[in-house]
């Protein structure tokens, strides 16, 4: 199981559990599989009953919905079924699919347009709309501001740099995990380091962002697993939306949750 509570509001619950699957136990992912597939189900069953379709024992039920922030099952089922009742499942349309090999290009720019839309409203739920002001805040404030990330999340990095450079910011990106070690550990009190990783598994930019902190820099991840690695090592966590189908890994659903979160963080030092 993830080793601290995640604090969830109303609304949030399935995009939630969606960005700490890959953090939890076999057992607990069990549930959360459960629950995402069948939450109308889920809401009608008793803690034995879903501990007998899931298979794990109702202790685990417990921790999970604790785990969410939730004081027991009741709670949780309560909240998901308040949830439930705002989602239209009947309005479920063919946009809403995994992109496929017999779609044409049409059928494909309208799935990815869909894609898009979906992952901007699940990154608006998970943020910490608080924690993205003081992000920006510690922006506002920092000496130098650097950027770190590798593959794509560096592609990201180096736009933020573009980006937050033509605002007038000392800010640097660093894609390369030799380079980022380096700087990182250069860094000093008054920085501030930015680690992007979608996964929130990449251990260069982990240890990078653990460098930057043992230096006595401020640390930021962005990432979409709130329990991931780069997470431990972060004084701020800005979490970022995913709804990406199996044809669409490292495609524009994931960088474009990304880059949304930066450019909020953008306009909020250009109105400042």
């Amino acid at each position: 199981m993830v080793t601290k509570h995640i604090p969830t509001r109303s609304g949030k619950v399935l995009d939630m559990m969606g960005s700490l699957h890959e953090s939890l136990t076999p057992s607990a992912r069990r549930i959360s599989d459960f629950v995402l597939a069948s939450p109308a189900e889920v809401t009608k069953l008793s803690i034995a009953e879903l501990s007998r379709t899931a298979n794990v024992g109702e202790a685990t039920i417990i921790r999970f919905c604790r785990t969410l922030g939730f004081k027991g099952f009741q709670d949780f089922k309560m909240e998901l079924a308040i949830e439930l009742s705002f989602l239209n499942q009947n309005q479920k349309s063919i946009l809403d699919t995994d992109v496929t090999p017999e779609d044409d290009a049409e059928q494909i720019g309208k799935k990815l347009q869909n894609t898009i839309n979906s992952v901007l409203a699940e990154t608006l739920n998970l943020l910490n709309f608080e924690t993205l002001e003081i992000v920006a805040e510690q922006i506002r404030s920092s000496r130098g501001v650097y950027f770190f990330g590798v593959g794509s999340s560096g592609i990201t990095a180096e736009d933020a740099k573009n980006k937050f450079m033509r605002i007038g910011y000392n800010v640097d990106a660093l894609t390369s995990n030799h380079f980022m070690y380096m700087k990182a550990a250069l860094l000093q009190p008054g920085d501030l380091a930015i680690g992007i990783s979608y996964s929130g598994s990449s251990a260069e930019t982990a240890k990078a962002l653990q460098l930057a902190r043992a230096s006595g820099a401020k640390t930021v991840a962005l990432t979409h697993n709130p329990c991931s690695t780069i997470s431990q090592y972060a004084d701020w966590v800005l979490v970022n939306g995913k709804h990406q189908g199996k044809l669409q890994e490292e495609s524009i659903g994931a960088k474009i949750s990304q880059l949304f979160v930066l450019d909020l963080i953008y306009t909020l030092l250009v109105e400042a």
